[in-house]
């Protein structure tokens, strides 16, 4: 099992075959995403035959909605990494994902990541 940051569902819709060679060497169908992946995706759509393709596309992972308890945590690392690092918000909360499932995060972006504590980094 594994999460994925924007970059690599953006990659998959522009049918990079490197980042797909990857993906199937998870060797599981299951793939989840966080609901502020899902939003980053659909904000990149340029029309409406664009939005409902990328639509139709997230229907094909498991969405982790943004509970209490992510929000916490998501709160926590801001706290934490705010002034030293600058971390975006989205990413945070991408990571603050991650780290409460205990999923390793599949980023094309490893530096945005690779100071939080205890997370996993494909």
């Amino acid at each position: 099992m594994v999460i994925f940051d924007t970059n690599i569902l953006i990659e998959l819709y522009r049918g990079n075959h490197q980042i797909r060679e990857r993906v199937l060497e998870f060797h599981t169908d299951v793939f989840y995403i966080s609901s502020i992946t899902v939003a980053e995706f659909l904000a990149g759509a340029k029309n409406k035959n664009d939005f409902a393709v990328i639509a139709k596309q997230l229907d094909k992972y498991t969405h982790l909605p943004i509970t209490a308890e992510i929000s916490e945590l998501f709160l926590e690392l801001f706290r934490k990494y705010n002034l030293s690092h600058k971390p975006g918000i989205p990413d945070m909360l991408i990571a603050a994902t991650a780290l409460y499932y205990d999923l390793p995060l599949f980023t094309l972006n490893k530096k945005h990541f690779v100071y939080l504590d205890n997370i996993k980094l494909l």
